[in-house]
């Protein structure tokens, strides 16, 4: 086999590993790009972190980060399961929703301790159509960083994990 020129060597490791990457996250589902956890996101610069340095790296081999993309989505997999099985997992991996405001009071404390502002407030409420702080029950910030207007009052069930709730 005749040797790749080195300026050859990114794009190749690239037209490699990113048919690789795409294989690998069509096995192991669709949370590996969703809307993401602090966990999730860790794994998404993870991964590009592996990319950069294989396809920068004419040292390092295409197949190194082929098993490291390997190795870190199928962890992203296994974690998954043990949040989805373990009762108390995911409040050790992931952040606790909280509640931003309730019954048209926004909650000081909480917006501060969430970094949102009033007018993020303000504007998550438009976006949910609510003409007036009144039109909201309950405001959550979820686990993913978006924002949750529930304008009737929500059930004991739908919010027995948000802190504040």
């Amino acid at each position: 086999m005749p040797d790749i020129p080195d300026w050859l060597t990114p794009l190749t490791d690239a037209a490699i590993l990113l048919p690789i990457l795409l294989g690998v996250v069509r096995l192991t589902g669709l949370r590996s790009f969703a809307k993401m956890s602090a966990y999730d996101f860790a794994v998404t610069v993870a991964v590009g972190s592996i990319l950069a340095s294989v396809i920068l790296d004419p040292a390092t081999g295409w197949w190194m980060g082929a098993l490291a993309l390997a190795g870190l989505l199928g962890m992203q997999v296994v974690i998954g399961l043990i949040r989805a099985r373990v009762p108390d997992a995911q409040r050790w991996i992931d952040n606790e929703p909280v509640v931003l405001l309730r019954d048209g009071v926004p909650d000081e404390a909480a917006m501060r301790a969430a970094r949102v502002s009033a007018d993020d407030l303000r504007q998550k409420l438009r976006q949910a159509g609510c003409a007036a702080f009144d039109d909201a029950a309950l405001v959550v910030m979820e686990t993913t960083g978006d924002v949750s207007v529930l304008r009737d009052g929500p059930t004991d069930d739908l919010v027995a994990e948000v802190r504040g709730a």
